[in-house]
């Protein structure tokens, strides 16, 4: 099983692990992926118990899981340090295995891709084509009803990161002028 957020699972840790979060590929529809993503986020402790901790953790995560897996150890003042590359990738589309959501919940944050696209310039057999496949057709779901996106306004949708792939390579298959924004939604 990839998606381990999905899993009630009976995980032993400490009262220093804040949260336990799966980012990457295997949080996202659509991707093959090679391995699991997990970030371990502590209170503050010294590196070498952050490290124990995480390593225990791994072990049961392992068990449940036929894919590899990578672990992260980080605090909070380390999940935000500039240098942290992995820092969006685990607020943006990083689901909490303790919480079974996204973990930006625990900041009062709902994570959200904004996809912009323009229909100028192509012929009117692919708008009609971009706005069956957004909308659906003849009974069928279009991609923004079955995926849970929204049209803020013509040439602007919002989606959960999850399915942003699903909708970048349809929406490619119709127009390349495409804009992708990250941002965080109050809860």
């Amino acid at each position: 099983m990839h998606k381990l957020w999905q899993k009630k699972l009976e995980l032993h840790y400490s009262k220093v692990v804040i949260d336990i979060v799966q980012f990457g590929s295997t949080t996202k529809e659509g991707e093959n992926p090679n391995d699991i993503d997990i970030a371990v986020l502590f209170k503050s402790i010294p590196l070498k118990q952050q490290l124990e901790e995480a390593q225990l953790i791994k072990k049961q995560l392992e068990k449940e899981s036929n894919l590899p897996i990578h672990i992260n150890a980080f605090t909070m003042e380390s999940l935000f340090d500039e240098s942290n590359f992995a820092k969006e990738n685990i607020i943006i589309s990083g689901m909490s295995l303790l919480l079974q959501k996204p973990f930006s919940y625990r900041l009062g944050l709902l994570p959200r891709i904004q996809v912009g696209y323009s229909l100028r310039g192509l012929e009117k057999k692919d708008k009609i084509r971009c706005n069956y496949l957004l909308n659906g057709k003849g009974g069928k779901y279009g991609l923004l009803r079955e995926y849970k996106g929204l049209l803020i306004k013509p040439g602007l949708i919002e989606i959960p990161p999850s399915v942003e792939n699903i909708f970048v390579e349809a929406l490619k298959k119709i127009t390349p002028a495409l804009k992708i924004r990250k941002i965080l939604v109050p809860l």
